[in-house]
This record gives structure tokens, sequence and C-alpha cells, in this order.
């Protein structure tokens, strides 16, 4: 749910700005600030599930959750519809991280390789099917309200998935020995500060404001203290949010990090740019949209599993080579799709390759990420992890809408298309090239280990 929510909307813009009559700016928000409170949040949520059970954490973080999702989908105004948003993104922050947790905590070798190849499953299918959801949702319920049914079928959903964590979720074991379980609050300001900083002007030059870009500056301010307190904290032997010798302990971690959001930097805006183009560009409604896009969906979710099942016996070779296929992939629909007539042909073999490579990309991503990083830090590693995974998409979505919202004034339609998805393409040749360096590093590794 918390990941259908990023894209489900994607479609659903025009609806929304029909359906609440207001401005395509304040429309923005409701997109833009569920991923600015989901950024701001993941880091902590993974410490609170590790400091005080995920159990505990996924049942609260749900709850806010489905409630905040009716709260969007009853909202009588576009006011209140971004305040349910910001909400919805905050409690998505709480529970998110918990998955990542319980795999670390419950699985090992192959096993979690194959468990986050289900992770991987989840992640990239529900990114890729929102677009395909939300059009069958608006096409069933109309385009005046069918928006606010993208939210409220959160409702029962989460009901369920209530009962099935508190039926299937192990409850936290009780520790043999005391522990220190105290929530490192002034790292958590620091650290959400600094992806404030980020954050808020990515999602607000996306509306066309250009001011916010001075809080830019306090990106390295705050990540200095954010470093200089966290090392203060460990030496004082009190938890830290983020054990930050993660990083230099574990160059793999930091590697997995830069690979994870470099990918969904040039991931998301692929799909946002295309179907802003196949709405705006080609007429075409929400539902053949997402019916366009679905190619990306199927071959994620055919990928993810199979790649999590292979992951620990090929390593970091897989993701150089997934990597490369989805960069195959983005190149050829850049190449042959804008402009045609018809488009589908030439546009569903190339997302589907596209989605292959993609969809193999995430779960051994992450099982590699995590792989050495202890369990009782597996929440905050996998919450910083995904946190570079939602500021990569917030930039992506930026960067490329821009370009082709710049390209439109100067160009057809079809080129600057063209010209937003080979900038995405030059994004992933950057997740390439640092997957090649870990597996270099592995293979050093290897050999002299």
């Amino acid at each position: 749910m918390s990941l259908l929510d990023v894209s489900i909307v994607n479609v659903a813009i025009p609806s929304m700005q029909s359906g609440l009559h207001t401005s395509a700016g304040t429309i923005q928000w409701v997109v833009s600030g569920y991923a600015l409170a989901f950024g701001l949040t993941l880091v902590a949520g993974g410490r609170l599930g590790d400091a005080h059970g995920r159990r505990l954490l996924m049942l609260i973080g749900l709850a806010g959750f489905t409630v905040s999702s009716a709260a969007v989908g009853l909202a009588p105004n576009a006011e209140l519809v971004v305040l349910a948003r910001l909400a919805q993104g905050a409690t998505a922050g709480l529970l998110t991280p918990q998955n990542s947790g319980l795999i670390q905590q419950l699985f090992r070798g192959a096993e979690r390789g194959r468990a986050f190849g289900v992770f991987g499953f989840t992640v990239s299918s529900a990114s890729a099917l929102g677009p395909v959801l939300g059009g069958l949702i608006i096409a069933a319920a109309g385009e005046e309200n069918g928006w606010r049914w993208l939210f409220l079928i959160n409702v029962p959903i989460g009901l369920v998935a209530a009962v099935a964590v508190l039926r299937l979720v192990p409850k936290r074991p009780r520790p043999t020995e005391p522990a220190d379980n105290r929530i490192d609050v002034p790292g958590a300001l620091l650290l959400g500060a600094t992806v404030l900083c980020l954050l808020y002007p990515v999602v607000r030059v996306e509306g066309g404001a250009r001011w916010p870009l001075v809080l830019l500056a306090g990106v390295p301010l705050f990540a200095w203290g954010f470093v200089r307190w966290e090392r203060r904290t460990a030496e004082r032997g009190h938890p830290p949010l983020l054990d930050l010798g993660l990083l230099r302990r574990l160059p793999g971690y930091l590697n997995g990090l830069l690979v994870g959001t470099l990918y969904f930097t040039g991931y998301t805006g692929l799909l946002l740019v295309i179907s802003i183009y196949l709405q705006e560009g080609q007429g075409l409604t929400p539902l053949q949209t997402g019916l366009l896009l679905m190619p990306f969906a199927v071959g994620s979710a055919v990928a993810a599993p199979v790649a999590g099942r292979f992951v620990t016996d090929v390593g970091r070779g897989l993701t150089v080579a997934a990597l490369s296929v989805m960069l195959l992939g983005m190149v050829l629909v850049a190449l042959l799709a804008p402009g045609r007539d018809p488009l589908w042909p030439w546009l569903l073999p190339t997302l589907l390759l596209t989605g292959l490579g993609g969809g193999a990309v995430v779960s051994p991503n992450i099982t590699l990420t995590l792989a050495e990083v202890p369990p009782r830090m597996g929440g905050a590693a996998g919450g910083a992890l995904q946190t570079g995974q939602r500021i990569g998409s917030s930039i992506g979505a930026a960067v490329l809408v821009t370009v082709y919202q710049v390209s439109v004034g100067t160009t057809s339609d079809g080129a600057a298309l063209r010209i937003a998805l080979l900038t995405g393409a030059a994004i992933i040749v950057a997740a390439l090239a640092m997957a090649v360096r870990a597996w270099r590093q592995a293979r050093v590794l290897a050999a002299t280990g």
C-alpha cells in the first residue's frame, strides 16, 4: 500500500485537479508531500522498530496509514487532502522499514535472498502497477470523484493486513539482558533537517518555485551536524539513530545505498514522464496509459523473485547484468517509441525489457546491501536504504519532468520525451558504474579473503 500510493496518483492528477477545483501547484503537493513526509520518517521508523519491536511499529504505522487514507478520500477540499497526504506519508515511513528489518531478523543465507526476492517483487510490482490500478479505478468510479477511491480502497486492505500482522508476525522476543532502547531524538531531528533541505526544494521546483533552492545550502551543514552527533552518541555508549560505522566497516552497504538511490532516480522519472506524455501529448485516458505501462510491471514481477533466488550464488554480478539490461531497454524506448503512430508495438516490448532489468535490480541490491548488517540494526539500516530510494524517486521525478517540460517548449512532444528518457538513462549509467565498482571490490575481497 505504501509504495502503491507513491505511483498510483500519477495518472490521477488531472482527475484530482478537476474534482477539487484547484491549481496544478496544489495538486503537486498531493504527490510530492507524500514523498517528502515518507522520506523524513523512514530511518526514525526503522530505529523505533529495532528498539521497541517491529510488530508493534507495523501495527501503529498500519493504523495511521489506514486512517489517513480514509481522510484523504473523504476530505472536502484540497487543503485537507494535502494535510492528510502528509500524515499518510509519515505513517508509511513508520510501517515500511519494518519489512526489511523482519527479513534481517528471521532469515539467513539463501533463504534471506529468496525472502528479499519476494520483497523486491513487491517493491517493483507495486511501483509499476500503480498507474494501471489508478487508471482502472478512475475508469470504474468516474473522472470527477474516482480519485477518492484510490485512497478509500486502502481502508479494507489495511484492516485485513492488520489481522494478518497480528496472526503472522512474531512478537518481539523477551531480551535476555537489559537493552538501551532510548531513541536518538537529536540525531533524528538533524537527519530530518538534512532530508528536508534536500527534498523540499526538489518538490517545490516541480511546481515552478525557485526560492526554496536556497535551502540546499543546509544539506551539508545539517549532514555534518548529524555525522558529528552520531559519532559522539556512539562514543558515549548510547544507541545512535544510525550506526555510521556501517559505512566504514561495510563498503558493500555504502555502495548498495548509492546504487539503490541512483536506480530509483532514473526509474521513477521514466514512468512518470511517459505517463505525462501519453495523457497530455497523446490524449490517452488514465486507463489506456496504465495499460501501456503494464509491461514494465509484468517484467518487474517476473524478474524480481527469480533474481532473489539466484543472488546468493551469483553475487553482485547479477546487479551489474540487470542494470545493463535495464539501460538497454531505456535507450530502446527513447529511440523507438516517441512520435510513433501506433505507439504500442514499439512501447510494449521495450518497456517489458526495461522491466525485466529493473525488477532484477531491487531484490539483489537489497539482499547484498544488508547482507552483513547486524539484525539489531536491520530496521534503521533498511530505513536508510529506503530513504535513499525515496530521495532518488523525488529527485528523478523532478529532474525528468523538468527536462520534459522545458523541452516541450522548444520542440515536439516526442522529441521532448526522448530527451527526458535519455537523461534518465544517463542516471542509470551512474548506477551501473557504482554497481561495477561494488562488484570489483567484492571480487578483490573474495580473492584475498
